[in-house]
């Protein structure tokens, strides 16, 4: 817990080990009681069963914790999911197209790569969509995932914080291959994506001069 590679890692956590501790508490609290009530109200201590009345601070106690915890829960949930809503308006762009069954991401200039590349401490958001079935673009070490539909543009962003290669998977049952949609995020410094990006999109520019002279040629 608490580590990974992204901006959200402090919220989700967070909200999973509100939860946890909840829960756990809760575990103990109940099975003690259920234990100490075993005890206590043993049939051979008490041969003769009694009328027990209805306790109303009781109810109202068991009846208000419970909803405050929820109401907890979700808050907490909610102030997550909220920053996972709002993307920086000055977000690096990437297209996030899913098939069956593998992942294509695309840059602003017309740059394709079946491994997303980032710069780290950038915010970037992806465009996802599919072309065939329903997906789901999960990058667990982000503590990011979001639904890829037909037919239905939907989107997520982050800001991975620390250099180095993260598994990208397909959280959605998509046929036959699913378990082996799987590809990369690479974290690079600033600097080293720039350069990477500068001759990447270089050796697109040579493709397609070299097509046109093709054609000319012909």
């Amino acid at each position: 817990m608490f580590s990974g590679g992204s901006n959200f890692i402090k919220d989700v956590d967070g909200v999973f080990l509100f939860i946890l501790a909840i829960s756990l508490v809760l575990l103990l609290l109940i099975t003690f009681l259920m234990v100490f009530f075993v005890i206590k109200y043993n049939r051979k201590k008490n041969p003769q069963p009694k009328n027990i009345s209805g306790n109303i601070w009781l109810e109202v106690l068991w009846t208000v914790i419970p909803t405050v915890l929820v109401l907890g829960m979700f808050y907490y949930g909610w102030v997550g999911y909220k920053k996972m809503k709002d993307v920086p308006s000055n977000a690096m762009i990437v297209k996030v197209t899913a098939q069956m069954w593998l992942w294509e991401f695309f840059y602003s200039n017309g740059l394709k790569t079946d491994t997303l590349y980032v710069p780290q401490n950038k915010a970037v958001k992806a465009e996802l969509s599919s072309k065939d079935v329903n997906h789901s673009f999960y990058i667990p070490a982000f503590r990011i995932k979001k639904d890829v539909i037909p037919l239905k543009d939907n989107y997520l962003w982050f800001i991975a914080d620390q250099v180095g290669s993260y598994d990208i998977a397909c959280a959605e049952y998509c046929g036959l291959k699913h378990s082996y949609m799987y590809s990369k995020v690479v974290v690079m410094p600033e600097d080293e994506f720039n350069n990477w990006f500068t001759e990447a999109s270089k050796k697109i520019i040579q493709k397609d001069s070299s097509n046109v002279n093709k054609t000319f040629v012909k």
